[in-house]
């Protein structure tokens, strides 16, 4: 690796773990039942097609939205899979892994699916609420206006209530243990369980940052088109949904370079605020988890670079 700069590094809280990822390789970390921690580890496949549109902006994020989802669908059905299976039946599972692909590739087809359902769900459903406000706000400006209030309120209230349940409460305090963990590294200091916990949970780069500026980028394009006839409304609302994917990613990236400067790292503050509900303080051996998984992904990505270098060398 480049002593020069620092490598980037993305997660994903899953169930009872974490799963972070690099340039070359995905690794997840979970808790067993028994206290054991289990590792699975993916190479992170390049496809050129691909790569030469993530170079795109704009269209970069939408490709980077699918694949995380396809990608992180297969660790965090691993992790719902293993967490709590019995280690007497280990044998039973390590015979069904010829069949592994094609359940991965359906699990992967599924998150996307999964995805693409609950966007449209958000985008809709403030769309019919706004309209039944047509008598009290006639106007394109207040029913664009409208419609972002209660998509907004839906998106806060759905998070809420799925954290009140015990599942994801444990989720979403891995998923601090995940930010800990990388705010830790991003600081240069070493990675102990006391060190992790004396950093934030919250971070620039958040997927639930992104979620929330979807929100503020939708009211800003939705100005641009009609909100009458209602079905015209849908029609646009569904067509723009890549346009405000892509601009909201892009206006995440952005904050996230100026989280440093002076006054315009108060831009990001909208989406660390949202993350005061998508994660919650992790136990110690909680962040003990992501310390593992972090730590395997880096000996893998050095190992990876290593070799690369002996490759170049020959």
């Amino acid at each position: 690796m480049s002593k020069t700069q620092k490598p980037v590094y993305g997660g994903q809280a899953v169930v009872e773990g974490v799963m972070f990822g690099g340039k070359h390789h995905y690794v997840t970390a979970i808790r067993r039942k028994d206290h054991s921690v289990e590792y699975f580890r993916l190479p992170r496949k390049v496809n050129p097609q691909l790569a030469n549109l993530k170079k795109i902006p704009f269209l970069r994020g939408i490709i980077a939205i699918i694949e995380a989802s396809a990608n992180g669908s297969k660790h965090l059905n691993f992790s719902t899979e293993r967490f709590d299976v019995d280690p007497k039946d280990d044998h039973t599972i390590k015979e069904k892994e010829g069949s592994k692909l094609s359940m991965y590739l359906g699990v992967a087809v599924i998150g996307v699916i999964s995805f693409l359902f609950g966007k449209f769900a958000f985008t809709l459903i403030p769309v019919f609420l706004a309209e039944l406000t047509r008598t009290i706000f006639p106007s394109d400006f207040a029913q664009v206006l409208v419609e972002g209030f209660f998509k907004l309120i839906l998106l806060l209230c759905y998070i809420y209530f799925v954290s009140l349940t015990p599942l994801i409460k444990r989720v979403f305090q891995y998923h601090g243990a995940e930010h800990k963990v990388i705010n830790t590294f991003e600081s240069g200091a070493e990675l102990t369980v006391e060190n992790v916990q004396a950093h934030s949970r919250l971070h620039y780069r958040c997927g639930s940052s992104f979620i929330l500026f979807t929100v503020i980028v939708g009211v800003f394009v939705y100005m641009l088109v009609p909100t009458s006839p209602l079905w015209l409304r849908i029609v646009d609302r569904l067509a723009l949904i890549p346009v405000v994917l892509g601009i909201a990613f892009e206006v995440l990236q952005l904050t996230n370079k100026l989280r440093d400067i002076p006054v315009l790292k108060y831009l990001g503050l909208p989406g660390l605020w949202l993350q005061l509900l998508t994660t919650k303080e992790p136990y110690n051996d909680q962040v003990e988890v992501a310390i593992l998984s972090f730590k395997e992904l880096l000996k893998m990505e050095e190992a990876t670079e290593k070799q690369v270098e002996i490759e170049e060398i020959v």
